[in-house]
């Protein structure tokens, strides 16, 4: 049986331009860079108040990464979703779906580099 979750691995192309991505608009922290045994570059990202990590990966010799639409999402609380929003917009990351409102906040997406999407909610208080 497992015990707990560690991380979440997505694979990418551009490793600097999505690392950027995830501390510069999202605002993680960049805990480890390594190189697999395999010769994956491997970069580990936490977020505040969570003990799971975010693991990017890249590894050209396993081929380009193709990812079709609405496979997979990250989804992150925020504090303001309209600050948020003016800081994604100002760094070129404009909401891609939303604000929508729910019976528990508003939610809203924004595109990473690769085309993951990022899932943003500001919970009611």
């Amino acid at each position: 049986m497992v015990t707990k979750l560690l991380h979440t691995r997505y694979r990418v192309n551009d490793l600097d331009k999505t690392v950027a991505f995830y501390k510069d608009v999202l605002g993680l922290e960049e805990i480890k860079r390594h190189k697999s045994p395999r010769g994956s570059e491997l970069v580990f990202l936490k977020t505040p108040n969570s003990d799971e990590l975010i693991e990017i990966c890249s590894f050209p010799a396993s081929g380009p990464v193709t990812l079709g639409p609405d496979v997979t999402h990250l989804a992150f609380e925020v504090e303001d979703l309209e600050a948020f929003a003016k800081h994604a917009e100002a760094k070129g990351y404009p909401f891609s779906d939303g604000p929508t409102e729910s019976s528990s906040g508003t939610f809203a997406f924004i595109d990473a580099p690769e085309g993951y999407e990022i899932e943003l909610i500001q919970y009611r208080k």
